[in-house]
């Protein structure tokens, strides 16, 4: 949610600043701005829109310098104008900060400040900061810094600059993330995720929550807010940055589409052990003798990964017999929940900086659960804060529905599945037909891709809709509950989810023409019953896009539009069943005309409550 670049080095600050905004731009595009020291003296520039617009603004100014910081925004506070984006200015123009996150009071301290005579330019809670900074500076911003973020209640991820300290930069993070990247010859960058620097320096330090680092061109040190010198180590980025690009792909999400039989190999390589019928995962090998004992399992996460979570409950159950909950890391840490010696709880991010799961992986160590975390991003915040846990490997995922890290977190969560299993009622026969049957995913997702060009033909008749209604059973409900959600974000088409059998407690009412309703069916043990949904959609009128197996031939005569994917166990079937259902999105986006990576309202981390 948002996007933070700073620099200090001795180049040029605002192509750095404005290629590091770019590579951002899919964490907030609602507005962006750029702030460079000149001549000792603060150049801004502004603009709502995507960075697009910024670049057109600035061309033909004069913003030369060597500090700067920028910020491209998606609102909280205040439309997405002029006015409200980042960076905001002190009161007296020499303090400029950009800031991630929500200052929870940031409402007292604004009165208090408007009762000084201080004038507030924007809707947002960040402009309290430049102003708090420049009640308390005497001289020294580091001081001054400190002494307004103990005013501050909330998350804050902020860059600071300042026209009498002209050769500092100054960054501080608590629940929002930020990262100090090490150039060469006195070279330093501040961001919110390593791919806006990762151009410039592999070197980076991942500051924890109430870490502040200041940062001069001679060096940089890293404090805590009560001013005490902290450590942190430097850590080598492995990040591919060709593996960003389009590579000839239209959006990065029909990219990210493509590339999930690569991404679920890097998810399971290493991790499979075929001879034995189980899963390594060594993220959880200072776990595996708790791992023996637990007695219940919470799943917390949100969105898609929350989608994920819930086929993880049916895979666990079925093959480890332990009980488990899905629950919304929204709402996981305000209801007081019940943790029991024994209970394990998996935090599911494709980020690794979800605030909202990250507040709830706290409130269950607080109450004294092992908690592992499932994320792709390395070094995030939830992968640094759990007690173990399982990295994706899925590769950068830029486009904001998220695809490949969906289907990589349900394999993780089926090996994890395949090792509680195996420990205690899975036998080695059926571990050995469920570790080859997870090995051949990917061949299996390759398959399914080459419907791409019909699934198109398909979007084509619906288009138009303004309604869907996705039905699933068993394993295939959280799949259409997947569905349903991808259609939302990117085609702006109103769409629920539901258990197929639940169709006729409510929903059936709103079968007709008008209402397409797509169907996930494999041929497997529920096939029968979710037949008989099929036939009550089509004796009201309805139209119906079934996506089944390519043994089932039998809703041929049924349904309007069939998909076939190939047959795989029950448990893993969501792996291939979602991916239809995510071209199938894709397709009506983009003829709808919709910005297909970037959609409206959306960011791709969530890093605000």
């Amino acid at each position: 949610m948002c996007g933070i670049v700073g620099y200090i080095g001795n180049k040029e600050a605002l192509p750095i600043l404005i290629g590091g905004l770019k590579k951002l731009e899919y964490r907030g595009y609602d507005s962006a701005g750029v702030a460079i020291l000149c001549n000792n003296k603060i150049e801004t520039e502004r603009s709502s829109g995507k960075i697009a617009a910024l670049e057109n603004k600035i061309k033909g100014h004069s913003m030369h310098g060597t500090v700067g910081i920028a910020h491209t925004r998606w609102a909280t506070h205040g439309a997405p104008t002029e006015a409200n984006a980042h960076p905001h200015k002190s009161y007296n123009g020499k303090i400029s900060v950009v800031h991630n996150g929500i200052i929870e009071n940031y409402i007292s301290i604004k009165a208090k400040l408007e009762s000084e005579g201080i004038k507030f330019l924007s809707e947002t809670d960040t402009e309290v900061i430049p102003h708090l900074i420049a009640r308390f500076y005497k001289g020294d911003l580091k001081t001054a810094v400190l002494q307004a973020l103990a005013k501050l209640e909330g998350a804050f991820g902020i860059a600071v600059i300042c026209e009498d300290e002209p050769d500092v930069i100054i960054g501080a993070r608590r629940g929002s993330p930020l990262v100090l990247g090490i150039g060469e010859a006195g070279e330093y960058f501040l961001a919110s995720d390593v791919s806006a620097i990762v151009n410039y320096t592999q070197k980076v330090v991942y500051l924890d929550d109430n870490d502040v680092v200041v940062a001069k061109t001679s060096g940089y040190e890293l404090l805590n807010l009560n001013s005490q010198t902290v450590q942190r180590d430097v850590q080598q980025v492995d990040f591919d940055v060709e593996a960003v690009a389009k590579g000839g792909f239209d959006h990065f999400m029909l990219k990210e589409i493509f590339e999930q039989p690569e991404s679920l190999r890097n998810t399971m390589r290493g991790r499979l052990l075929l001879g034995e019928g189980s899963a390594k995962l060594s993220g959880l090998d200072s776990n595996i003798n708790e791992l023996r004992s637990i007695r219940r399992i919470i799943i917390t996460a949100c969105g898609t990964s929350y989608y994920a979570g819930m086929v993880g409950e049916y895979m666990i159950e079925d093959l480890a017999g332990i009980p488990v909950e899905v629950e919304y890391a929204s709402e996981f840490r305000y209801r007081n929940p019940i943790i029991d010696p024994g209970t394990l709880v998996l935090t599911i991010s494709q980020s690794g900086e979800t605030a909202d799961t990250l507040a709830a992986l706290k409130e269950a160590q607080n109450k004294g659960a092992t908690v592992l975390g499932i994320c792709n991003a390395v070094g995030s915040s939830i992968a640094r804060a759990s007690n173990g846990g399982v990295y994706l490997h899925a590769g950068p995922e830029i486009g904001v529905a998220s695809t490949k890290a969906f289907t990589s977190q349900v394999t993780v969560l089926a090996m994890i599945a395949l090792l509680l299993g195996r420990q205690r009622r899975v036998s080695f026969e059926d571990g050995i037909e469920i570790a080859k049957a997870i090995s051949d995913l990917p061949n299996k997702v390759e398959e399914t891709l080459k419907l791409s060009d019909s699934i198109r033909e398909i979007a084509k008749q619906f288009a138009s809709a303004n309604n869907f209604l996705y039905l699933g059973r068993h394993y295939n409900y959280p799949v259409a509950m997947e569905g349903a959600l991808k259609l939302k974000e990117i085609s702006y088409i109103h769409a629920e989810g539901y258990p197929a059998a639940e169709m006729k407690h409510g929903p059936i009412a709103l079968i007709d023409a008008n209402m397409p309703v797509v169907v996930v069916a494999p041929k497997d043990a529920l096939f029968d019953k979710i037949l008989s949904n099929v036939r009550e959609i089509k004796a009201r009128g309805g139209r119906v896009i079934v996506v089944t197996t390519t043994d089932c031939t039998t809703l041929d005569d049924f349904a309007d539009y069939v998909i076939h994917v190939p047959q795989t166990l029950s448990m893993l079937m969501p792996v291939l069943t979602c991916v239809p259902l995510q071209l199938l999105a894709y397709h009506m986006a983009v003829l709808r005309g919709n910005d297909v990576d970037q959609p409206r309202n959306l960011a791709k981390s969530v890093t605000v409550e």
